[in-house]
């Protein structure tokens, strides 16, 4: 499924050439003529997700500079290009500062519209991997972080979010590398607890002799190599959530304890003398068919019910193949990033096999099949034969896709005919005849001025591409240009 771009425009027609051009860049395309629709649509919890924003700066009612305001207010970290018809200085530094990623003069021609939705959607790719990352570390990670375009991840997802509003034991359900546990930190993340401990226990991976002592605690001296107390995990989640991974591999005389942990609300640790009484909300995962267990007399029928209040059943990524894109643009972006590759591309062959695989690994199978692809490739871009074990059992394609994956570089050139560094500029400043005015030369602070000016204008707004290229900070732009718009005023003012 393509990226969902949504577009603001109170004019009927620019809306319509928007429209059009988005949805030849391979874009779906969602039209809303005003800026409160635009915010309306953003934050409604129930409306499929937005990836980026093309906002008109001057509308009736709430303008662009509003809805910026409301985003940033609202804490929404979607890339928004701005246009106008009015590209002054002022316009441009007023709405950088209030978040904007790009900013295009009208009419935009269609290949400057899609170099900017590259790059933003590339940005905000890029951003999206690290926040999840810090989030998941700081057990911050939201619904918000989770990357899917999948209708019946959706679907899940809304019960998800419900899920998180309560206390509600939880079991997720699906095959390993689906993100059952990223589900899991999102509903901790997404309610009241998301302050306190987020504690995930793998439950298939503790030796049988050791599940009592490590889930509920044991005193000193309470068996042979006990030489402290320790104090479970069942204590170190009080307050927050127990995520218990596998919980299917449990053996049957744990279960019977970890009953009786949720029905009282309390651990008595190994050794102990009295119980520990505990606040902790219960999320569990499986991948098997609990309910099949039962039946065998694997898995208690009592504990079954105590778990499976609130079920979710994850799909396979086979079952969602239009997630792929969407996993592969943020995993190249971030791969890229933390081994410093300039990989630009997947190219459309790879794609096209790589969304027809099964992936029996799931997601985990994707993203390590990207990061060693990343690793080992000796091109600028990703191609089958840097794919060798996800497409070694692929079908042959009978009509292979030709759209490329692009993740293009942060600052890319927005035309052709892009100088290559700041010299060409002072050039082009001569042939305007800047550098003298009745044979005499300007003062500095003009000349300044009228560069800055000059490459706003030639790079069409894009003040990161000017500041790189006038080897300047963005900050000290953004000064240079208020002292330059406060000097104009002070004229004016005189005059």
């Amino acid at each position: 499924m393509a990226e969902r771009i949504l577009i603001a425009d109170d004019d009927a027609v620019q809306r319509r050439l928007v429209e059009n051009m988005v949805q030849r860049c391979g874009y779906e395309a969602i039209v809303v003529e005003s800026g409160e629709d635009a915010v309306t649509r953003l934050i409604d919890p129930d409306a499929p997700s937005i990836d980026a924003l093309l906002l008109d700066l001057m509308m009736p009612g709430l303008d662009g500079m509003g809805v910026l305001d409301r985003m940033r207010d609202a804490g929404l970290n979607i890339p928004v290009i701005v246009q106008t018809a009015h590209g002054g200085i002022d316009n441009v530094v007023s709405a950088m500062r209030a978040g904007a990623h790009d900013f295009v003069v009208k009419p935009v021609s269609a290949e400057r519209l899609q170099v900017s939705l590259r790059n933003a959607l590339n940005t905000s790719a890029l951003k999206g991997e690290l926040q999840r990352i810090r989030h998941s570390r700081e057990g911050k990670l939201t619904f918000a972080d989770i990357v899917t375009r999948s209708g019946t991840m959706e679907n899940v997802l809304r019960s998800a979010r419900k899920a998180a509003s309560s206390s509600i034991p939880v079991l997720i359900e699906g095959e390993s590398g689906v993100g059952k546990e990223v589900i899991a930190r999102a509903i901790h993340g997404s309610g009241e607890r998301s302050s306190k401990p987020f504690v995930a226990v793998n439950c298939g991976a503790i030796p049988d002799n050791l599940v009592e002592s490590i889930l509920f605690g044991h005193e000193k001296g309470a068996f042979t190599g006990a030489t402290e107390r320790h104090a479970g995990k069942f204590v170190e989640a009080s307050g927050g959530t127990l995520f218990l991974d596998e919980v299917g591999e449990l053996p049957l005389s744990a279960q019977v304890k970890l009953l009786r942990a949720l029905q009282e609300g309390s651990v008595e640790a190994v050794g102990g003398r009295r119980p520990v009484k505990v606040d902790v909300r219960i999320i569990s995962a499986t991948n098997r068919q609990l309910l099949e267990l039962v039946k065998a007399g694997h898995f208690r029928e009592d504990l079954f019910y105590r778990l499976h209040v609130l079920p979710l059943t994850v799909p396979p990524l086979r079952a969602r193949r239009e997630d792929i894109p969407h996993l592969l643009r943020h995993f190249l972006a971030r791969f890229c990033a933390e081994e410093n590759r300039p990989i630009t591309s997947i190219s459309g062959e790879a794609m096209s096999v790589l969304t027809q695989l099964d992936w029996p690994g799931n997601i985990r199978q994707l993203e390590n099949t990207v990061y060693r692809a990343v690793v080992m490739s000796e091109s600028d871009q990703l191609g089958l034969a840097d794919f060798p074990q996800a497409t070694s059992q692929a079908a042959p394609m009978q009509s292979p896709a030709t759209v490329p994956l692009i993740v293009e570089p942060l600052y890319h050139a927005v035309a052709p005919t892009m100088v290559p560094d700041a010299a060409p500029l002072m050039a082009a400043a001569g042939s305007l005849n800047m550098l003298a005015s009745d044979n005499e030369l300007r003062p500095l602070e003009e000349l300044e001025s009228e560069i800055i000016r000059f490459a706003i204008s030639h790079y069409r707004g894009q003040m990161s591409e000017v500041a790189r290229r006038l080897k300047i900070g963005r900050s000290t732009l953004y000064r240079k240009l208020d002292e330059a718009s406060d000097k104009n005023t002070a004229s004016a003012d005189d005059a």
